[in-house]
């Protein structure tokens, strides 16, 4: 069990414990294949009585203690690493959810979560009822079904900045008996931890903020460890009852609160093997050490950035929780008083014509796919992420069409401004 430090030490000291002589830093261990002296503790290992490691595509020492670090941030018993935050948010529903099964989902997520429940979820026979994140809870109701099988949505969604209400999808889903499941990519543990406000499973892109420098890409499912399989024992017979696969074993009988990580790595990592590298668990480390400095920073260059926005006469709209007036502001407030995120949006009143016109003439500011890392960097969703979907399915996603999404570095916020100035002006010329 990781040691109880407080949030800014767990960063830094998290997970990884040397020993006597060992490696003061977390070693990458690039290995395939673990050696052992005899072929009984083996044999152990593969039936899951013994500790140890024997395969990294289902567990290697690098990515375990990052994994336990990023646990003990979220205040967490558990934790995997994935390859993605795609492949996060894919194994954390698939791990309790199969063909026939319901999700509700919040409508204002990520483009690319929207398609992987919407499109290759549902091919799987894996419904979802997408619902309006600020619908009052009588409404919501009406989403859940007997076969929903879980309740999901983003802290801060990406890039619509719709703060969600996380102790109201808490209360409905616990009403219904299944787990909230929470992408806390955008606020991270430093900004919200999901848990203290009822969510049973935390996943994140840790490609983003976490890693921090745009270098590696991956993801990560934590556990709460508070969600009582057993006590809903019929919706959850993955669980619950014999997996025929791994000896018959029933995951939330053998290993109590540690099954729901146990069942997606033994299970799902074993067929699926979307395991994260030992060298990308390494650098996300490095970026984590630094997360709690980073954190503040991004926030607070944020907030001057959308404060001069909203002072400019060609801008149209600016959407940031942190600003006093804004949809979500209380409610950020609420859940995460100390800052939300370094992503802002807004849009120019010249609409999409304009937005392309003003990122093409900005000179520090990078156009690219990302978002969250240490650089500025911008993106045109409704021309990028998002443009498989219509203009009245952006809508539904929260996304306008004009919307220019805004990623604020930790580099210095004048030298952004001045960049954001120069290239409104020439917009215009």
């Amino acid at each position: 069990m990781e040691q109880n430090y407080g949030r800014d030490t767990s960063c830094i000291q998290g997970g990884w414990k040397p020993k006597n002589g060992e490696p003061r830093v977390l070693p990458i261990y690039q290995s395939t294949t673990f050696k052992y002296e005899n072929s009984d503790y083996m044999g152990k290992l593969f039936d899951l009585e013994a500790e140890g490691y024997f395969y990294s595509r289902l567990a290697n020492p690098t990515c375990d203690a990052v994994a336990a670090k990023i646990a003990a941030l979220e205040g967490g018993i558990a934790g995997m690493l994935t390859s993605s935050g795609q492949a996060a948010n894919f194994l954390a529903l698939t791990n309790i959810c199969s063909a026939g099964d319901h999700i509700v989902s919040s409508a204002t997520i990520y483009g690319g979560t929207s398609n992987l429940l919407t499109v290759t979820m549902k091919k799987q026979g894996i419904d979802v009822t997408l619902v309006d994140p600020d619908a009052s809870e009588e409404e919501l109701e009406k989403a859940f079904r007997p076969n929903t099988k879980a309740v999901f949505g983003e802290t801060i969604a990406n890039p619509a900045l719709v703060v969600l209400d996380l102790e109201k999808f808490a209360r409905l889903a616990h009403r219904h008996g299944v787990p909230f499941i929470v992408d806390n990519t955008f606020a991270t543990p430093i900004n919200c931890r999901p848990f203290e406000w009822g969510a049973d499973i935390v996943t994140h892109s840790t490609t983003k903020y976490m890693e921090g420098h745009a270098s590696t890409i991956g993801g990560c499912i934590v556990d709460s460890g508070n969600f009582d399989w057993m006590a809903h024992a019929e919706k959850f017979p993955g669980m619950c009852t014999p997996d025929e696969s791994y000896h018959g074993i029933v995951y939330a009988e053998k290993f109590g609160k540690m099954g729901y990580i146990q069942k997606a790595t033994a299970q799902l990592m074993r067929d699926l093997g979307t395991c994260q590298s030992p060298m990308n668990a390494f650098l996300l480390n490095l970026g984590l050490e630094s997360l709690h400095l980073r954190m503040p920073r991004h926030c607070e260059n944020a907030q001057k950035v959308a404060e001069y926005l909203q002072s400019c006469e060609d801008v149209a709209w600016v959407e940031y929780p942190g600003l006093p007036g804004d949809k979500y502001y209380e409610v950020a407030q609420k859940y995460m008083p100390g800052g939300s995120c370094g992503v802002l949006s807004f849009g120019l009143k010249g609409g999409r014509d304009m937005a392309v016109r003003f990122m093409d003439n900005l000179k520090m500011v990078a156009i690219v796919t990302h978002v969250a890392d240490a650089r500025t960097c911008v993106l045109h969703p409704a021309s990028h992420t998002h443009r498989q979907l219509n203009d009245e399915q952006l809508v539904e996603a929260g996304v306008r069409p004009d919307l220019i999404r805004f990623s604020v570095g930790i580099e210095d916020v004048k030298d952004i401004i001045a960049d954001v100035e120069q290239a409104l002006a020439a917009a215009k010329a």
